[in-house]
């Protein structure tokens, strides 16, 4: 919805649009941007989109495939924000067909990054990140020349229970967890954030989009979500990127690159913010270990931790899980799901199988 504002305000022509399962979104947005395709993730709803926008010479597709067929479209820029391990196969195909791709699905490069890297380079395309964090990380790079980052600094708004206690996170609801303090986001990011696992995927994320090491990573908490990110360099200078906390920014630079254009988002003043720091939590919160243990040992184990992360969370928003089990589920998952060095596309897919097989 952000990125159809940015489209609307920049003239941008909207060639193809996609939805999971809210249909008569999708067939308000198709009205009013007139695309030349429009897909429907969710096939039970195919025959309603059908029924209201067929003879409007619009191509209707539904499912995966038409994901996939979407993304591999010929185009200027393909914007992936399908939540999970979905958007992985549209990823591969916008990048195989050579589009750039503006990526908001981290999970592709969580469970996938050096396919996805490599692929990138074959095809000689552009991979821009949308999460606030990552393009705030692109920006602070962007004039770098020869000189190569020393660490990058990636903020955490310490979600809704920033502070609690192991003890005090016993009691937490599904209501207070889908309360961020700061950002507008699906349920399961908004749950993602709170467990502070959306940082664990962040930061497996930022070592493929910089090719840096994850002990160059360093996960710092700043509530006000001021400052997106930041980079240091060798000489110990620290560049910053900050705004107010306002998904369009990053979405528009994606869209616009390598051009900064006039924005709809409210400017921030100086005189008007506090910003305060400090370290992560990481033994409450331990989703930031789960995912470093995940990056260290390679292979298809990312895939385990992020499949596992989201069956437990669906489990939690389904309340059949606590939210203290959803850490003690992907811990799990990791020990008990077969371990592979060598990834592929084919290992991915069975790996996804086998973990939902055994945590369901």
């Amino acid at each position: 919805m952000q990125a159809l504002d940015v489209a609307k305000l920049h003239n941008i022509n909207v060639k193809a649009l996609s939805a999971g399962s809210n249909v008569e979104l999708l067939i308000r947005q198709a009205e009013e941007f007139s695309p030349e395709y429009v897909c429907i993730a969710d096939e039970s709803k195919y025959c309603d989109l059908k029924s209201c926008l067929s003879g409007k010479g619009i191509e209707l597709l539904c499912g995966k495939e038409g994901l996939c067929a979407l993304a591999s479209l010929p185009c200027d820029t393909v914007v992936n924000a399908i939540v999970g391990m979905a958007g992985f196969a549209p990823t591969l195909s916008a990048v195989g067909a050579g589009n750039r791709l503006a990526l908001a699905n981290k999970e592709s490069l969580v469970v996938g990054g050096e396919i996805i890297t490599d692929l990138v380079k074959e095809k000689g395309t552009d991979l821009l990140p949308i999460d606030s964090e990552h393009s705030a990380i692109f920006q602070c790079l962007m004039g770098r020349g020869e000189n190569k980052p020393k660490k990058l600094i990636l903020t955490a708004s310490g979600g809704p229970f920033r502070g609690y206690t192991s003890d005090k996170l016993k009691s937490v609801t599904k209501e207070r967890a889908l309360k961020h303090p700061n950002w507008s986001m699906g349920a399961k990011i908004t749950v993602d954030s709170a467990t502070m696992m959306n940082k664990g995927l962040e930061l497996i994320e930022a070592v493929w989009l910089f090719d840096v090491l994850p002990e160059q990573v360093e996960i710092v908490v700043h509530p006000q979500s001021i400052l997106h990110s930041a980079v240091e360099f060798e000489d110990g200078s620290v560049i910053g990127q900050m705004g107010v906390p306002d998904m369009r920014i990053p979405i528009q630079l994606a869209l616009t690159y390598p051009k900064r254009c006039s924005s709809c988002a409210k400017p921030i003043s100086l005189f008007d913010i506090t910003m305060t720091f400090e370290k992560p939590d990481e033994k409450v919160f331990y989703c930031i270990d789960l995912a470093r243990s995940a990056l260290k040992k390679g292979g298809n184990m990312p895939c385990i931790m992020n499949k596992a992360n989201e069956i437990a969370v669906d489990m939690f928003l389904r309340d059949k899980l606590s939210f203290c089990e959803i850490p003690e589920k992907i811990a799990w998952a990791m020990e008990n799901v077969c371990f592979s060095k060598v990834i592929d596309t084919d290992i991915i897919i069975e790996t996804e199988r086998e973990t939902e097989e055994k945590l369901k």
